[in-house]
Order: C-alpha cells, then structure tokens, then sequence
C-alpha cells in the first residue's frame, strides 16, 4: 500500500525512508501525460511543470504518451525507477480503468504513489443551440418521450464524459443514444456542427463555447455550482437529487517514491496551484484547486474506483 513500508531492523531502514539526496532534483525531471497534447489534463501539468521549474532549478518536461485509453504512458510510470525523476499527471479515467474489468499492465493502486489532487472540475452537459432542449428536465422529458432518439456525444467508450451519462442513465431511467469519439476535442466538434444534439464533457473544455454562443449548457456534474460559470445549475438542483460527478486531475509516480522527495514535490505543487495569479487561471475555466497530501489522494483514488465499480457492473459496461 502506498505510504506504508514494512520495518525490517532499525539499522536498516527501507529505501523509501531513506533522506533523500539534499541538492534533489540534479538532473530534468519528466512528467507523463497519457494523453495528447492541449487536452485540459495536458494544460494542468504544463501550468505546474511550469512552476517546479522555477522551483527546482531544473527543466521539467511534459512528455505526452497518449493511446491505449492512457494505459500505455501510465504503465511507463509503474514501471520507472521511484526516485522523483517520472511523475505522471492524469485525468480521473485513471480510477475509471480498473472498474471496467479491464486487464491492467499494473496495479492502480499498489503500484503507483499518490503525490497530491491537483484539481476538481465538473463535467458539463450541453447542446447544439438547435436541440429543442434548454434544462435538464426537458432533456430527461424527451429521451421519456422518444427513447434513444437524443443523442449525445462524448470522448469515447467508458470514459469519464460516458460515465457521466451513464450514472445519469442509471439514476433516472432514460435512454439516450450515445456517439463516441476519439477524444473530449472531436466530440465538442461534433457538437458544434450540429452532428450530434447533446455533448458531455469538461467545464474546462467546454466554457469557452458556452460563453461564445456555440454550445448551450444545460447542467453539471459537481455537487455545487462551478465558481467559474455560477449562471449553471448542477444536475443535483436540475431534479436529479443525489447526482454527483466531479472530475479531477492528479499527480502520481511510481510506488516507493522516498518519503522526503515526495513531501519536497507535494509541497511546491501545492505552493504553486496556491498562487493567485494559479488559482485565478483554474478558477476561470471552471475548475478549483486542491494541493491535497498524498494519503487524501489516496483515499479519494480509493473511494472513486469503488464508485465506478458499482456504476459499470449496474449498466454492464465493460472495457472495449
């Protein structure tokens, strides 16, 4: 389990607690992100490799490994030395992966160490101004009404934005017919040109087409309405009472990370999302800043997999 570290002699003590070296980092230090360029995951860790680099007085490199729904980049962060030197920032699809009976190259939890939550955001329904749907309600009224024939779109099969649909599904009995893309980008496209009627994704993503009339928001996922677009009813308030979906972005490295470097990354991480000039770029898109420590990462990486566990196994969905 990450953070324990079993006590063989007191003489001896494990790797992991071992002082780390004082002058860390001495060389680049590299940040995977297992997906592609410009995503807001891809955003969040330039914003804060940006800072550390600063901090540390040595490059600090994101280095995009997109494909195999994240798995491949992720699984070069399970198998690096845990030395500091590979860190990885990714999107809450990590905690999804596990619970869709998926074969894993790793262990989400036992081989990875939680470094801090970076982020919080809602996702967020919306639609093509042309779809003859303005709240939630006259969404779950119609889909009632014409099963299946309102369609949405979303970045891809058992990701995050389908997930969301999903429990909404689940929650209220409706069926929408649902039009996966490659990616959180294609599916706002789509929407935009009128291919589909409803699309799902980030707040991050996708306020910027809201505020420019492209896309209209119907809801979102948080538990309260987003700092950064107040004007939108969460699906709670929208007459789906108990809904909640809040998406993150986090920083992990591979397990065994000593516990001095990882306490020296965790704290100027979180220095740096703390920065006004920071939180002001977070809070504008729609998002809030956590800076939390690694075991309450931890735990939330926990409590998430069990969540999406029960939601997959009660709409039968399975990894592709």
């Amino acid at each position: 389990m990450l953070g324990l570290v079993g006590v063989a002699h007191a003489a001896t003590p494990s790797a992991q607690d071992r002082p780390a070296p004082r002058d860390y980092p001495t060389r680049p230090v590299r940040i995977i992100v297992p997906q592609s360029p410009g995503a807001s995951t891809d955003l969040t860790a330039r914003l804060v490799a940006q800072g550390l680099n600063e901090a540390f007085k040595q490059p600090v490199i994101v280095d995009n490994r997109p494909g195999s729904s994240g798995i491949a980049g992720t699984e070069l962060v399970a198998r690096a030395a845990p030395d500091g030197y590979t860190l990885m920032v990714v999107a809450s699809s990590f905690s999804i992966n596990p619970a869709l009976g998926r074969k894993l190259p790793y262990d989400s939890i036992r081989d990875f160490t939680t470094v801090t939550q970076l982020s919080k955001f809602p996702n967020m329904l919306a639609a093509h101004p042309s779809a003859p749907v303005k709240t939630l309600q006259d969404v779950i009224a119609l889909a009632k009404a014409k099963p299946g024939q309102l369609n949405y779109a979303s970045a891809g099969v058992a990701t995050g934005t389908h997930m969301t649909v999903e429990l909404l599904k689940f929650m209220t009995g409706i069926d929408l017919l649902h039009v996966p893309y490659k990616g959180g980008g294609p599916a706002m496209t789509a929407a935009i040109g009128g291919q589909t009627q409803l699309v799902v994704g980030t707040s991050v993503g996708m306020l910027t087409h809201v505020r420019a009339g492209r896309l209209r928001a119907i809801a979102v996922t948080s538990p309260k309405r987003s700092a950064g677009a107040p004007d939108i009813p969460t699906f709670a308030e929208s007459g789906v009472p108990g809904y909640e979906h809040e998406p993150w972005n986090g920083m992990f490295g591979p397990a065994g990370i000593p516990k001095p470097v990882l306490a020296r990354v965790n704290a100027e991480v979180a220095r740096i999302l703390h920065l006004p000039e920071v939180k002001n770029i977070f809070e504008r898109d729609g998002a809030d800043v956590v800076g939390s420590t690694p075991e309450q990462f931890g735990a939330v990486l926990k409590a998430e997999i069990a969540k999406w566990t029960k939601v997959a196994k009660a709409a039968g969905i399975k990894a592709e």
